[in-house]
C-alpha cells in the first residue's frame, strides 16, 4: 500500500526522493511495503554493491538484512525527518508513518538511524 498522493522525483544533490501533492496529517501511515529477507552471508555480498545503501538490518537481533520494496528505499535521510519507519518482522513488512503534518510539494524523509529524532551520524557521514 502506497498513499496515492506520493510520487518520486529528482532532488538537488540527493538523487531521487519521495514527495506529496496533498496535505498529510501527522500520524498517518503512508506506506506499507513487503521486504525480501536475506541472511547475514548475503549482507557481506550486498555490501560490495550499490545495494549496500538501500538495505536494512533485519530481525530482533539484526542477524539478517532485507531489501524493502515500494518507495521505502527512495526516502532520503534527514536528522529532522517528517516520517518514521517501523519494521514488522512477523509480517515481513516496513511501514512509513508521518510524525508531523506534511504539505503539498514537501519531500518526505526518514532518519536512517531508525528513530526520527536520532542525531547520531549515519554511515555515509562518518569520517
Amino acid at each position: 500500500m502506497i498513499c496515492h498522493s506520493l510520487f518520486v522525483q529528482n532532488t538537488v544533490g540527493r538523487g531521487r526522493g519521495v514527495f506529496t501533492n496533498k496535505k498529510i496529517i501527522a500520524g498517518t501511515i503512508i506506506e506499507i511495503s513487503p521486504v525480501i529477507v536475506m541472511e547475514k552471508a548475503d549482507r557481506l555480498l550486498l555490501d560490495q554493491t550499490l545495494l549496500h545503501d538501500y538495505i536494512f538490518e533485519w530481525g530482533a537481533t539484526k542477524n539478517q538484512c532485507c531489501m524493502a520494496l515500494g518507495y521505502v528505499p527512495v526516502y532520503n535521510h534527514s536528522y529532522k525527518s517528517n516520517c518514521e519507519y517501523f519494521m514488522d518482522f512477523d509480517e515481513e513488512t516496513i511501514f512509513i508513518k508521518t510524525v508531523r503534518d506534511i504539505h503539498p510539494g514537501d519531500e518526505l524523509t526518514i532518519n536512517y538511524n531508525g528513530d526520527w529524532d536520532n542525531e547520531e551520524k549515519v554511515w555515509f557521514e562518518v569520517v
